[in-house]
């Protein structure tokens, strides 16, 4: 198993081949689909509680943040492979991708880009993992 790469976790959470363009992953209201600051009264929630993306798989919009495998760079994507980039060969954060409780709309949105200090902790940050083939 391995953490998935950004463009692997924002094409899962934008649903895959079956996206409908939601601002959410599987919804374009927030509230039907993620844990934010608005509902999550401050801290996360189990898994499934709110409605799938169209691939079945839930909360990857809010309750808690993903580390993705790649390092972060702010202009990463304006120099990369168009097909499946696996991000820069170093540099100091990691990206994180969906949002967490705590977070308002905007930052809960499948296309939000976050990064941290792989070195820190936070309660707000958590893994999805790819079964390697």
């Amino acid at each position: 198993y391995r953490l998935l790469t950004e463009a692997e976790w924002e094409f899962v959470a934008r649903g895959g081949n079956k996206t409908g363009g939601f601002e959410y992953s599987g919804h374009n209201e927030i509230e039907k689909v993620a844990w934010y600051c608005a509902n999550a009264n401050g801290s996360t929630h189990d898994v499934g509680k709110k409605k799938p993306n169209e691939l079945g798989i839930c909360d990857m919009s809010g309750n808690i943040h993903e580390w993705c495998w790649d390092l972060y760079s702010q202009r990463y994507y304006s120099v990369s492979e168009q097909s499946n980039p696996v991000g820069p060969h170093s540099g100091y954060y990691r990206v994180s991708r969906g949002g967490d409780w705590g977070s308002d709309e905007s930052s809960c949105s499948v296309v939000k880009r976050h990064y941290f200090n792989p070195a820190d902790g936070f309660g707000t940050l958590g893994f999805r993992l790819a079964r390697t083939m």
